[in-house]
């Protein structure tokens, strides 16, 4: 089947065809490392891990995702200065919480993620490229500013669709010396409030890349002059996309061939963002769900739709995990881990789901209506069905990122964590002995208080045809 993926710059959605057979260029823009991530911020990483994964394992591709740090910008110098700390140490700090956060959401690691400050060599040659093809030049002040030059570019605005009349003045850097008010910066002279840590020589002058041309720069070093995707949130699409767009094809690039974006995590209708004081933070959601359950309800939206956060929305997630665990748990007993071996052929209809745009609410009503099966395999006694049931579910799964029984989740990398397993196996099936005991002898209260005591430390019980199963149905904290 042909995947077809939505290009924002098409407005349509377009057959995916790659620059070279068998391979994937990525990119995407990371975060502004300015402070803590947030469920909000996430949302992107999370999108692109599923499509990364549906290329890899959907279609065979050899991916090369880039996802980079923007590591020096207004903001990070702004908070810092309110902190009173060294630029890169708050930047640094940040960067460090954002990828444990990532690696907590079961996100793959990029294939590079490049800091913005370990390619200024890279952003002063596509400067240079710039001015001397008439498309940016230095501000006459002496400032060390340099400016892309929009009316020199008669398709600035395609991306967006927009005319330059129509655009309001560009605000990343001061208007000294612009021929256009919508001139945005290339390079930012540096200035005596700003520590001069924060600046880098050039032949225009001392100062610090523009947030645009850190990407054009980077996007080029590891993928080339024109690759496949480039991704971010819908945010991002005017300014920074359009202008990156901007002065890569001015310079002489192809740049990207497809563009994709994802809508917003929202509370209440707006956008989460620190401004609204609505973050949430996930070293604290994650407190309060696990995080595979937070993995799941981001991912469970279509990456172009707007996700409402509200109080019930991770405990809906859990509770869709809490079904897949427990039938994958009965389906395969013994297994603590388990993951997919590359044999299985997927559900045809969870395939066209996926490659309609990657539409994950289809895929995931596959994968609950193969549970569902499962179920009433074993309900009936039929543990080869089951199972086989299973090892679709955790190929589909493991495509979502969302496979309960995966190392990541399970923590098997934990000492002793199989070992505990079996432990508790041991443990609760002493008592489902107790329990079939009591049954046998008529005594049916010490058999409920048997199965109450369970459930009340977390642990279902379903009554079958060939006796008690278990399944854990409680983890992490209380809402």
């Amino acid at each position: 089947m042909t995947l077809r993926l939505f290009d924002s710059a098409a407005r349509e959605i377009r057959d995916f065809v790659p620059v070279t057979p068998g391979q994937v260029g990525i990119y995407i823009c990371g975060l502004t490392t300015q402070a803590p991530p947030h469920i909000g911020h996430v949302r992107f990483a999370v999108a692109f891990d599923v499509l990364r994964r549906w290329l890899m394992r959907g279609h065979g591709y050899d991916v090369t995702l880039i996802r980079n740090v923007t590591d020096i910008d207004d903001k990070i110098l702004a908070k810092s200065a309110e902190a009173g700390e060294d630029w890169f140490a708050l930047s640094y700090r940040n960067e460090r919480l954002t990828s444990e956060a990532l690696e907590l959401l079961g996100v793959l690691p990029a294939s590079y993620e490049p800091r913005a400050t370990g390619h200024v060599p890279e952003m002063i040659e596509l400067m240079r490229v710039l001015i001397e093809k008439g498309h940016a030049y230095p501000a006459p002040d002496g400032s060390g500013d340099v400016y892309f030059d929009v009316r020199s570019w008669p398709a600035y605005g395609e991306l967006t669709r927009q005319k330059v009349e129509d655009m309001a003045a560009a605000e990343d850097a001061d208007p000294r010396g612009k021929h256009d008010p919508r001139d945005f910066a290339l390079w930012k002279g540096s200035k005596p409030t700003e520590p001069e840590s924060a600046s880098w020589p050039t032949p225009y002058g001392v100062g610090r890349p523009g947030w645009h041309l850190e990407c054009s720069a980077m996007a080029r070093k590891y993928l080339g002059d024109t690759f496949d995707i480039h991704g971010g949130g819908v945010d991002l699409r005017f300014p920074h996309h359009e202008n990156e767009q901007a002065q890569s094809r001015a310079a002489g690039m192809g740049f990207a061939n497809y563009w994709l974006h994802n809508a917003w995590v929202t509370i209440s209708g707006e956008k989460m963002s620190k401004s609204l004081g609505n973050s949430l933070l996930i070293a604290e959601v994650t407190k309060h769900a696990r995080p595979l359950a937070v993995r799941y309800y981001l991912t469970a939206a279509h990456y172009r739709s707007t996700i409402e956060f509200h109080a019930g929305s991770l405990a809906e997630a859990e509770a869709a995990v809490d079904r897949i665990e427990g039938f994958l748990r009965r389906a395969l007993p013994g297994e603590h881990t388990a993951q997919p071996t590359g044999t299985e052929i997927l559900p045809e209809d969870f395939v066209a789901a996926m490659d309609d745009d990657l539409g994950v609410s289809g895929a995931l009503a596959v994968v609950h209506e193969h549970v569902r099966t499962g179920n009433i395999a074993l309900d009936e006694d039929e543990a080869e069905v089951a199972a086989q049931e299973a090892r679709l579910v955790i190929a589909m799964t493991d495509i979502l990122g969302v496979n309960p029984l995966a190392p990541n989740w399970s923590g098997s990398d934990t000492p002793g964590q199989g070992e505990a397993a079996d432990a508790l196996d041991a443990l609760v099936q002493a008592q489902l002995a107790a329990r079939a005991g009591a049954r046998a002898a008529r005594d049916y209260a010490t058999a409920d208080a048997i199965r109450d005591q369970l459930h009340a430390v977390g642990i279902q019980i379903d009554d079958t045809p060939t006796g008690a199963r278990w399944s854990l149905v409680k983890h992490g904290g209380e809402n």
